[in-house]
């Protein structure tokens, strides 16, 4: 068995801070997850989710068959740490900027914790899950039958919240974070002399009457009472002065919670491009792709997640009242395969954001996380007195 403490949180915490890995290439970090699980005593199974995901099991010694899933994220992103910290990236251009480091440690301590002291009925399943980083490690968990190969009533996840201090947590009834889009458009007409520009077909100007028009199909067709975010986030042109380039290619993200609105703003977006190339005399080539689906809570099973948080000594504050944000999360697709609830805790009022190469997850989260981790599933798994929500 394996005693949980701060330190020793801290300890694996800045482990995995320190060897950072992106999505699918998690192998040090999936293995050091199977060491600690194995000193732990803890049954697991190695290999998921492309190849690194893994999940363990503890049951409880009341008996029991119910069981539910407890999910951590595990991968990295290729940011360059500015941190100067002694368990900053070893690893050039990689980093934990988004706190997965935190998180798989919060999920380790709360499988130990809990093989330690198994007072529950039924199933605890730990799923640490691969290449949440725009890559869908949780799709592809699905798609290979998590669900069917460990059979659970409810999924559960968590998130390190900056701007939320420790302490604080936020519990949404349904939306949390929105869907995401991806696109590259590239735009082709023909080259000139940048003195000479009629004898061409402009793509830049081209290219930039369309970031204006794309930013009308938010603001001019989408329902005042509804959400969507496109943003253009690379713009690649030219190499020269005096050259009027033959090629411009815009890349970016689509945002929005309703299935309905997303439909229309891809196909606005493909209309808006078509007559952008048709009018400017240009051959236009899309690629669009959907990439996650919404993040929806079950809002009974929010509500069972903000009760247990009250319970809690070191959590002062459950906000029910936050607006999700238009961030993305492949948590998604295993919601919509179970009910369950995904949940936000403070990682500090003055934490840098996410995804900032001055990120940092904060220590003094850990233990709140395990605790929270363990209270859940004992409250979910008390011996069969309350009904699973």
């Amino acid at each position: 068995m394996t005693t949980v403490t701060p330190t020793l949180l801290r300890e694996w915490r800045h482990e995995f801070h320190r060897r950072p890995e992106t999505a699918f290439e998690e192998h040090h970090t999936s293995a050091r997850i199977v060491e600690i699980l194995e000193d732990a005593g803890i049954e697991k199974v190695t290999g998921l989710g492309g190849g690194t995901g893994v999940v363990a099991w503890v049951d409880g010694r009341h008996g029991g068959e119910r069981a539910i899933g407890l999910r951590a994220d595990i991968d990295a992103l290729d940011v360059l740490e500015a941190n100067d910290v002694p368990h900053a990236s070893t690893t050039p251009g990689k980093m934990h900027a988004c706190g997965h480091d935190g998180h798989t440690t919060m999920l380790l301590g709360a499988a130990c914790a809990l093989a330690e002291a198994p007072d529950f009925a039924g199933r605890v399943y730990f799923i640490f899950q691969p290449a949440e980083e725009n890559e869908g490690g949780g799709r592809v968990m699905v798609e290979e039958g998590l669900f069917t190969r460990f059979p659970m009533e409810a999924v559960y996840g968590v998130h390190n919240w900056p701007g939320l201090a420790v302490g604080e947590a936020a519990v949404h009834d349904t939306a949390v974070m929105a869907a995401f889009d991806v696109f590259r458009v590239k735009l082709t007409g023909h080259g000139c002399h940048a003195a000479m520009p009629h004898l061409g077909k402009d793509v830049v100007l081209a290219a930039c009457q369309l970031v204006n028009q794309l930013q009308g199909i938010v603001s001019r067709e989408t329902p005042a009472h509804q959400t969507a975010v496109m943003s253009v986030t690379q713009f690649h042109a030219g190499d020269a002065y005096n050259v009027m380039p033959e090629t411009v290619e815009l890349c970016g993200t689509v945002r929005c919670f309703d299935p309905e609105l997303r439909d229309h703003l891809e196909t606005r977006f493909r209309q808006a491009i078509a007559a952008m190339a048709t009018f400017h005399g240009l051959e236009a080539d899309i690629d669009y792709q959907s990439r996650y689906p919404a993040t929806f809570n079950t809002p009974a099973h929010a509500a069972r997640c903000a009760e247990v948080l009250e319970t809690l000594p070191d959590i002062h504050r459950v906000h029910r009242d936050l607006p999700p944000s238009m961030a993305s999360e492949d948590f998604a697709f295993m919601l919509q395969q179970r009910p369950g609830a995904y949940i936000w805790l403070g990682n500090g009022e003055d934490s840098a954001s996410l995804h900032n190469p001055h990120y940092d997850f904060n220590d003094a989260l850990a233990p709140i996380g395990v605790a929270y981790w363990a209270a859940l599933a004992r409250t979910l798994l008390d011996n069969g007195e309350r009904d699973a929500p």
